[in-house]
């Protein structure tokens, strides 16, 4: 391969890790979102549950110590 060709496929390849980098950081914020996101769900899930339980039981939960941890 010639020096010129060496510099070009150098030159392609730069650009490609620079996107391929910038294509990683844009799928972690994605990520980093969907898991707030199903977070906020799961915190919802939960409070529908405790809330179900009572309404089922007719009285109050157990005290913190008896609960069951998911």
């Amino acid at each position: 391969m010639s020096l010129i060709g060496t510099i070009e496929k150098i030159k392609n390849l730069e650009a490609e890790k620079r996107n391929l980098l910038n294509e990683i950081e844009s799928l972690k914020r994605m990520a980093d979102a969907k898991a707030e996101t199903l977070e906020s769900e799961v915190c919802a899930l939960r409070d529908e549950v405790k809330s179900l339980k009572i309404l089922v039981s007719g009285s109050e939960l157990p005290p913190a110590s008896d609960k069951i941890q998911i």
